[in-house]
């Protein structure tokens, strides 16, 4: 059949291999683009074509996204930093746009094994309270399928007024004090450090005042406790300084940028991780407080022998 931008009814019956009769039940039953002109219905083909594939099942992963040479879908754990390398993508490229969904570590990891996303940021502890995200990877993902770059290292603690008006120390304070807590989702990095720090101190949870209580990101916790709303707050050292607020610290932990082995060379990609190597990134990291970026843009999974690389 030679091609053309439309198909009589005959032909569309052909190029699907079915009877004239389903096709007039595909119009009316299941939307098969058409139009009708002088009382003869015609099939535009590249709609038929796309019609097909928008009602294909069980489609692969891989073809899910597309590739990221004009759209960059990063998803994850919420970082000031990262909003800030966003911002200078974007203002910096002029074929390709990136996006961000915050979903926490452990939604970016499953988006990512979902092919839902290019890039996922996460900072999920590991049981052994030293490695972060490898065994998340194996579990939401199975198998070795990402390979994982360093965005930065990053100091968390307890954000509290300033002027620390209850006196908090540690941890241990929650046990023993009547404080009312801001807390993150379930799927973020800063809720799994919570809880695990609590688990390690012997609290339990349910004696914490708003520990129910759910904030999209670290600056809302953060204006929680600027508000009085809450009294502390698990968060990240640079939104207790943006906003003036008093800040105990907890721990340091990486936070990585996790990227599909089959997507690593796409341009989009390459170009994000490229920028944390340039000095507008590092310029803007030295503005904030709390971030150590001497691994920046370096591979730490699959693992390679460079002695710069231990924590």
């Amino acid at each position: 059949m030679k091609e053309r931008p439309f198909l009589s009814t005959k032909e569309v019956a052909q190029f699907l291999d079915i009877t004239e009769k389903m096709v007039y039940s595909l119009v009316s039953e299941k939307g098969l683009p058409a139009t009708k002109i002088t009382g003869k219905w015609l099939f535009p083909l590249r709609y038929v074509e796309q019609w097909l594939e928008e009602n294909i099942i069980n489609v692969p992963r891989s073809a899910k996204l597309q590739p990221s040479d004009g759209l960059l879908v990063i998803s994850g754990s919420h970082d000031l930093l990262l909003d800030k390398t966003i911002a200078m993508f974007n203002r910096t490229q002029n074929d390709c746009l990136a996006v961000f969904g915050n979903v926490g570590s452990l939604g970016g990891i499953q988006s990512l094994g979902k092919n839902l996303c290019h890039l996922a940021a996460s900072h999920l502890l590991q049981e052994d309270d030293n490695e972060y995200n490898f065994d998340f990877i194996y579990r939401e993902m199975g198998g070795e399928q990402a390979v994982v770059v360093n965005f930065c290292r990053r100091e968390q603690g307890f954000i509290v007024p300033k002027n620390n008006p209850k006196h908090f120390k540690d941890i241990s304070d929650l046990k023993t004090k009547d404080f009312i807590l801001a807390n993150r989702g379930e799927s973020t990095g800063t809720r799994h450090l919570l809880d695990r720090s609590l688990t390690q101190a012997g609290i339990d949870p349910k004696d914490i005042k708003g520990y129910d209580s759910f904030y999209q990101s670290h600056l809302d916790v953060a204006i929680a406790v600027l508000s009085g709303r809450a009294d502390i707050a698990l968060a990240i050292h640079p939104v207790a300084d943006l906003l003036g607020l008093d800040f105990i610290p907890l721990r340091w932990e990486r936070y990585d940028l996790l990227i599909s082995k089959a997507r690593f060379f796409e341009k989009g990609i390459q170009v994000f991780l490229n920028m944390l190597n340039e000095p507008p990134f590092q310029n803007d990291a030295q503005k904030l407080k709390g971030y150590d970026i001497s691994r920046s843009g370096k591979i730490i999974f699959p693992k390679h022998n460079d002695p710069s690389d231990k924590e």
